[in-house]
This record gives structure tokens, sequence and C-alpha cells, in this order.
């Protein structure tokens, strides 16, 4: 699928290969055009971060020393990370300001529907005692 018009591509977890790397950052820079790519990492993302380190500095990009001295990652490591990626937390990019206003709303759903089946209730009940009274 060519996307026209990306100029920037976030990552939010780090690829497991150089060449997954490529594909996603592929997105941008199309047909000549200019482009940005961002990747977030953690401490254990760290063994991935070698060899993704080589292909931007193959391209002509600034990489960190700390980066490229790195210990290299061995193919049965490699192999691994690949098959079975690392296991993240999910998050949330709605802000909690968001989320608040949605629990209020929802609260006041739930009691607005509390109190509709109250008054359904209270009517069968009154409907049953005049029933009953004649």
């Amino acid at each position: 699928i060519d996307f026209k018009g990306v100029n920037m591509v976030i990552n939010y977890d780090l690829p497991t290969s150089a060449v997954e790397y490529i594909h996603r950052i592929g997105r941008t820079g199309r047909a000549g055009h200019r482009g940005k790519a961002v990747t977030f990492f953690t401490e254990d993302d760290k063994p991935l971060l070698r060899s993704i380190a080589n292909v931007i500095q193959r391209a002509g990009c600034p990489v960190p020393d700390y980066i490229k001295h790195l210990p290299k990652l061995q193919s049965k490591q490699k192999k691994k990370l690949i098959k079975k990626p690392l296991t993240r937390e999910s998050i949330c990019t709605t802000p909690k300001c968001f989320l608040k206003k949605g629990k209020r709303k929802m609260k006041t759903t739930k009691e607005n529907s509390k109190e509709k089946k109250k008054v359904k209730e209270d009517k069968k009940g009154s409907k049953l005692q005049t029933a009953s009274e004649s």
C-alpha cells in the first residue's frame, strides 16, 4: 500500500529486525520526498538496536556512539526475538481528562437506568395495588 504525503512515521515499539524497520520507515520519503522517522525504545529493546543503527548509519544519518557500541546480538537470540517479540503493557493515547469524563458519563447513565427501572417497578407496584384493592 502506498500512502501519499506521509512525511513522518512514529514507531511506538521497536521493530524486531532491520528489514522490518526499513519497511516501516519506507512509508516516508517516497519518490524522492524527504521524511522523518521517530522510534521509541526501552532498555529491553537494546539487543535489537545495533542492527537498526547500522541501517541508519549506512543511510548517512547520525547514530549516537552508545548505540554503536552495544554488544552484537547472536543469531539464536535474534531468531528468538523475531519469533516471539517483547510483550509490552498496552498504552492508552486518550488524555486522562477525556477518560474521566467518560467514566462520569457512564456512572450517570447507569444511575439514570437504575432510576428508570425503579420508576417502572413503582408504577407496576401501584397498578397491582389498585387492581387488588378493587
